[in-house]
């Protein structure tokens, strides 16, 4: 992932990502998709520019968005889009929470808990990052 002067540029639409609530990499991290070791080496883009993933985000703070197609979870299990829809705007509320906290917070504790935990225990015990 190219970095410069201009901070995280979107691999879709070329602009920059510039908050961290924007981040569809992020959001995937703090999902637990994307490990600490590999953060660096994934291509970041805006939340909304991914269509597919941005349609779970349920809150008032953002503005809803289509994914007209295969991947429109309008034509997807209604359980399971409950279930996503649960996920992804709980991981996207925590990149809310992590941009506006008082104190910075490591990069390994970005991750909902039950991705630390998992991860965690993945490592027979020992903190991940």
């Amino acid at each position: 992932m190219a970095r410069c002067e201009e901070g995280y540029l979107c691999h879709v639409c070329g602009q920059e990502v510039e908050h961290l609530w924007e981040s569809e990499l992020y959001l995937r991290y703090v999902l637990g998709w994307v490990r600490p070791e590999q953060l660096h080496q994934e291509p970041e883009c805006h939340l909304r520019c991914n269509p597919a993933l941005a349609q779970f985000v349920v809150d008032e703070e953002f503005p809803p968005v289509e994914a007209p197609g295969p991947f429109d979870k309008r034509g997807l299990d209604p359980e399971f889009v409950r279930q996503r829809e649960q996920l992804v705007t709980r991981a996207w509320r925590r990149l809310r929470q992590l941009a506006s906290s008082p104190r910075p917070v490591p990069i390994t504790e970005y991750p909902l808990p039950e991705v630390l935990a998992r991860w965690t225990a993945d490592q027979g015990g020992k903190s991940v990052g």
